[in-house]
């Protein structure tokens, strides 16, 4: 039986997403049938056909996604793997980024007990699931959600310092899950992913405190998780641990796509051309084979590297 934080997720998860989104979606996952596509991230926030979007691609199997065989044994030990894709829309080319994991991996990562902050951290955050396969595929993927904003909002009540709003206890976890995650975005990354979206975050806090448990009083839109200063230092504790183990799995996941990003030198050339107005024009040789090429690539690109 659905209870209200159900209710809340299952709402967001199934709103219409722009139809270029669900145009692309469908041209890329093509005759392939994984789980569902989950869409995420700014673009979902505001559409910019320029710029870079967000995917998660859910499988059942890594058979389901087509990968090389060393691919998917990169994806079984350290997922997710992730693929650019470039594909025209209408008279557009759109971009995105897509990360490919398995329904198993993703439950596990959606988890308290999870070493690996990233999944969490993600789909705590607003996102749209654009294609499915079932609507047992549909039921699943809802749970492993839920499962990650539970997890979310009882990491905020252990990490964050009451009394706050709901928009200071987000904002506290999402700048602790960014150091976890050594990203270098500003100690205002926070707001800027809550931007436009208070109501949002204000309802779902409580709505997930309370489907784990956990008492909590408000005071006006002031809220206060009832933990014991015990629970809150053990909590500390252990995300101490967490976070120095998340750097080195994110630096890990930072070396396997040297080897495992699919498209990785087209990205790379679509983000100069953006950022500094190069076009590298790279031929099909040096987007397939970018390691070998990368001598070649840098010279290239050497006016990029170049002080005033």
């Amino acid at each position: 039986m659905m209870d209200a934080l159900d209710r809340f997720l299952s709402a967001e998860l199934t709103q219409t997403s722009d139809p270029r989104i669900t145009a692309f979606v469908a041209g890329m996952i093509g005759e392939y049938r994984p789980l569902g596509v989950i869409f995420y991230g700014s673009g979902l926030r505001k559409f910019d056909g320029d710029g870079l979007f967000d995917f998660y691609v859910i499988v059942d199997t890594f058979a389901d996604w087509p990968q090389s065989p060393l691919a998917r044994l990169a994806n079984f030990w350290l997922p997710p793997n992730v693929r650019y894709v470039e594909r025209r829309v209408g008279n557009q080319i759109l971009r995105a980024k897509v990360a490919v994991m398995s329904s198993a991996q993703f439950r596990a990562r959606a988890l308290p007990s999870t070493f690996d902050t990233t999944i969490w951290a993600r789909f705590a955050q607003p996102c749209r699931l654009v294609w499915v396969r079932d609507p047992d595929a549909a039921d699943a993927l809802l749970h492993s959600v839920r499962r990650c904003v539970m997890t979310a909002a009882g990491w905020a009540a252990r990490l964050g310092t009451d009394p706050m709003d709901a928009a200071g206890w987000w904002e506290s976890l999402f700048s602790a899950t960014y150091r976890a995650e050594l990203r270098a975005e500003s100690a205002g990354r926070g707001k800027v992913i809550m931007e436009d979206q208070a109501e949002r975050y204000a309802s779902i806090l409580p709505l997930a405190w309370a489907a784990q448990g956990l008492a909590f009083t408000r005071r006006g839109h002031t809220l206060a998780p009832q933990l014991s200063t015990r629970t809150r230092r053990d909590g500390r504790r252990r995300w101490k641990r967490l976070a120095q183990t998340g750097r080195w799995l994110n630096a890990a996941r930072l070396l396997k796509a040297a080897f495992t990003f699919d498209g990785g030198a087209r990205y790379l050339a679509w983000k100069i051309q953006r950022h500094n107005g190069l076009d590298l024009r790279l031929t099909s040789f040096e987007a397939a084979h970018p390691i070998l090429c990368l001598p070649v690539l840098l010279w290239r690109a050497r006016s990029v590297f170049k002080r005033d």
